[in-house]
């Protein structure tokens, strides 16, 4: 009998990545991912639907921690100054730079993973859009600061993730900065 061992998401996210890195997305199985974790195909469909979730299984640890954000901001703060502070709390749930950096390269390499993360991405702006018409933003001007949180959020995310010792808070002020530049240049 195997011995208990924690982390079972962990583990199978890791293994995922691994095997995917290894020996492509395509050519990699379920059984395999959670062999290389020590666990049972059934352990994984406990914790994911297919193996690309593997890779976006902190999505909604995501999207409830910038919500839960959300909703700290004072009323009446503007919509994008509001979800700029919500995704200063970002890195709270982020997974390992390393661990990032890996998930990215698969991801390029692979269309169906692409699709997944803007299906992804395409739900987190909703779920965002809508947290902003509650609180009183009008439908248009929050789906267009959504847009524009999410850019900036992917430019430092990039960045972020390049340097082991940047601090995302520091590069998101700083790719918003950016961004109004472009805007007004």
């Amino acid at each position: 009998m195997a011995r208990w061992e924690g982390n079972t998401r962990s583990r199978l996210e890791r293994a995922a990545l691994d095997l995917f890195t290894e020996q492509g997305y395509d050519r990699t199985t379920i059984a395999q991912i959670a062999k290389r974790a020590n666990l049972t195909e059934r352990s994984f469909y406990r914790w994911f639907t297919d193996k690309r979730e593997a890779l976006f299984g902190g999505s909604e640890e995501l999207e409830q921690r910038l919500l839960a954000e959300i909703e700290t901001v004072p009323e009446g703060t503007g919509a994008l100054d509001t979800l700029m502070a919500a995704l200063a709390a970002g890195p709270d749930v982020f997974r390992p730079k390393d661990f990032l950096r890996e998930r990215a390269a698969v991801i390029a390499a692979n269309p169906p993973l692409q699709e997944r993360e803007l299906v992804k991405l395409a739900s987190l702006g909703e779920a965002l859009t809508d947290a902003l018409q509650k609180r009183g933003h009008q439908a248009q001007t929050a789906r267009l600061a959504v847009d524009a949180a999410m850019a900036i959020a992917r430019h430092a995310g990039e960045r972020w993730t390049q340097d082991d010792g940047a601090d995302y808070n520091d590069i998101l002020i700083q790719s918003r900065a950016e961004l109004q530049t472009v805007l007004t240049t």
